[in-house]
């Protein structure tokens, strides 16, 4: 248990150590947290360092946090929160939760993102029980770490973008990192009994009519963790290229590629339409937030659609036809940005 204000403690078990969770280790936890005081500043980088060294003198392969917080991190430079998450990358993942609506949505997202967890605000504390046992069962649920999705391409195939796109879309492009020859592996973090998706795009060189080619391979992958052997395939998929001259076959667009690229649009349109609120571009942020509930609508994303109409009036769903409301709760409003992430499966 890290206790996080403008520095970082180590208030249990403390010495720099970890603990077993039993009846009494737990007791002595709830024992040292009743001791704790509010107040301080907030400096979220300091917390992470110091959770990177706790969880790096341990021997285990998982390596998990879990952050909350109910302030925004004005105790330390933007640029120093960067520098720890690109320190912690790779080396543990974390969820992290905004609890009450005194914190920054993308400082939180932010750090989800960087180390491959889930964000999600709590707005009322009441229900912070309830949230904290679902993510530790979720996290006790993760059976293999540092898996990495792998693409191959030949000579003369560039790679546009590599992204997952459920549960959340997350774009890993920038998150290559080299592994010759002619691959490279994208981090996916920890893996339970779960299913994701993933969009990636490649552009071929031209060739003929009739002509095939393999333009990738993905694989999911396990390294070895020494880095002597070679990394264990759980699974591998092929992208075939196709040249043809039917007009019906070269047109139409795969459903879930449409599905999924639809679902990245609403993510995006929903952080542009509120950025467009805060700044005062109302005409802006009505036609952001109507593509939005025009895309939820017509995808089946409820859930989204929802928290949409706590910040909008819609009028017409399928047209995209809305009006901002007048008075909306911050909670909703954080709500919506902190989830707009959240992607709906393809019906395949």
């Amino acid at each position: 248990v890290v206790a996080g204000t403008h520095v970082a403690k180590d208030v249990y078990p403390g010495n720099g150590q970890l603990a077993v969770a039993d009846a009494r280790t737990k007791a002595q936890a709830k024992e040292a947290l009743r001791k704790l005081s509010a107040g301080g500043g907030t400096a979220i980088g300091t917390w992470l360092r110091l959770t990177d060294r706790l969880l790096g003198a341990a021997d285990v392969d998982i390596r998990h946090g879990i952050l909350l917080t109910d302030g925004r991190n004005e105790h330390e430079a933007p640029e120093d929160l960067r520098a720890a998450l690109d320190s912690c990358a790779g080396r543990f993942t974390c969820d992290a939760r905004g609890v009450g609506t005194d914190w920054e949505v993308k400082e939180v997202t932010s750090i989800a993102s960087a180390l491959l967890g889930t964000a999600d605000i709590v707005a009322d504390p009441a229900g912070l029980a309830a949230d904290f046992t679902q993510m530790m069962e979720n996290a006790m649920g993760k059976e293999v770490a540092d898996v990495a999705l792998r693409l191959w391409t030949p000579v003369g195939v560039e790679i546009r973008f590599v992204k997952q796109v459920a549960p959340t879309v997350e774009d890993l492009t920038g998150r290559r990192t080299e592994a010759p020859p002619r691959a490279g592996d994208y981090p996916t973090g920890s893996w339970g009994d779960e299913s994701r998706d993933y969009h990636v795009c490649v552009l071929v060189p031209e060739a003929g009519i009739g002509q095939e080619m393999l333009a990738a391979r993905v694989s999911l992958i396990l390294p070895d963790p020494s880095g002597t052997e070679a990394p264990q395939v759980l699974s591998q998929g092929l992208v075939r290229a196709v040249w043809t001259d039917d007009m019906v076959a070269s047109t139409s667009i795969n459903p879930q590629v449409a599905h999924y690229t639809g679902q990245a649009e609403l993510a995006q349109v929903i952080q542009q339409g509120l950025d467009a609120r805060k700044s005062g571009d109302f005409d802006g942020a009505t036609a952001k937030l109507g593509r939005a509930v025009q895309l939820a609508s017509a995808s089946g994303n409820q859930d989204t659609a929802k928290l949409l109409s706590k910040v909008v009036d819609v009028v017409d769903a399928a047209t995209g036809t809305v009006r901002l409301k007048a008075k909306v709760a911050e909670a909703d409003e954080m709500t919506l940005e902190t989830r707009s992430t959240k992607t709906v499966r393809v019906k395949k």
